[in-house]
């Protein structure tokens, strides 16, 4: 490819970039706006329907001002001499919650990929599995996660010793290998039938068969998958934070925050701001692997 052709071709990449940076950061100014005209003009009540409230109140215990909710993350978190500023304080929780969601993200694609060549390699796997899946989705992740923590905490393996963090990756998992196993399984049966057959009359195993043609065919379909079980790790990774009560997360920091809002309410958005930046950077990385399987991305198919 010559040099004309490549600069031609990354052209439109790069402005493709641009607008949706663009897009990205005019959704946060609107988002702003919105925030600050509706706490201008709404009722300090809020709107009410009956005994149903449609729109919140516009207090400022209820909705204080984007700049009171940025200006408190560089204060100190309390009133000690050797207190951090609370934006300190969100960033080292949101690294801890992204490492506990990154783990049971990984955990969950290995679990979802496995399933997923299980089924297409076995029609009565399909079957059999594939309700179960579906089913395992229903259970409301709350009434679940401190099971888990009871169960772990009786394993017993020589010196190793079941962490609370342990369970909440747990979690994570069982949120994120859903999608992962539907999309793979849809990508694995994606190849045409006429190149199916070709590999077969050539004699290749189904062993290479995957390698070759069902992994790289999955890939539009696996890549959003991805990005709904990245998603997925995130939220099951907070709520069982606060399920569960482990110290350390994004989770447990927006309880103990929301606790103190009748005094600090400009305060209480801090680890919900954490949270938003969690799931930015797990949707950055997808994107990042998106650009590594790029040749792959042909025709993708949305979740």
């Amino acid at each position: 490819m010559s040099e004309r052709s490549r600069a031609g071709s990354s052209g439109p990449r790069t402005n493709q970039t641009a607008k949706r940076i663009a897009f990205g950061v005019g959704g946060v100014v609107l988002l702003v706006v919105i925030w600050e005209l509706y706490k201008a003009l709404g009722p300090a009540g809020g709107v009410i329907v009956g005994d149903l409230t449609i729109l919140p109140r516009t207090t400022d215990l209820a909705m204080p001002h984007v700049w009171d909710m940025v200006a408190r993350l560089f204060e100190p978190t309390g009133g000690g001499r050797n207190a951090m500023p609370v934006w300190l304080a969100v960033v080292q929780a949101s690294v801890f919650s992204l490492g506990v969601a990154a783990v049971g993200w990984v955990v969950g694609v290995v679990v979802g990929l496995l399933l997923a060549i299980l089924m297409q390699r076995f029609r009565t796997a399909e079957s059999a599995v594939l309700p179960w899946i579906i089913l395992s989705q229903t259970v409301p992740l709350i009434a679940i996660a401190p099971l888990v923590r009871r169960w772990g905490s009786q394993l017993e393996f020589g010196d190793f010793s079941w962490e609370n963090w342990m369970s909440v990756a747990v979690i994570a998992s069982y949120l994120a290998f859903f999608p992962v196993s539907i999309g793979a399984l849809r990508g694995l049966n994606s190849p045409d039938t006429i190149h199916v057959e070709l590999f077969r009359s050539y004699g290749v195993g189904w062993w290479k068969t995957l390698f070759v043609l069902r992994l790289p065919a999955s890939v539009p379909y696996l890549l959003p998958a991805l990005r709904l079980a990245a998603a997925n790790a995130v939220i099951g990774t907070v709520v069982a934070e606060v399920s569960i009560g482990l110290r350390g997360g994004i989770g447990r920091m927006i309880i103990e925050y929301a606790q103190q809002a009748s005094g600090d309410p400009a305060k209480t958005w801090a680890p919900i701001f954490g949270a938003v930046a969690v799931g930015l950077v797990a949707a950055g990385f997808i994107a990042l692997l998106g650009v590594l399987l790029r040749r792959y991305r042909r025709g993708e198919v949305p979740a």
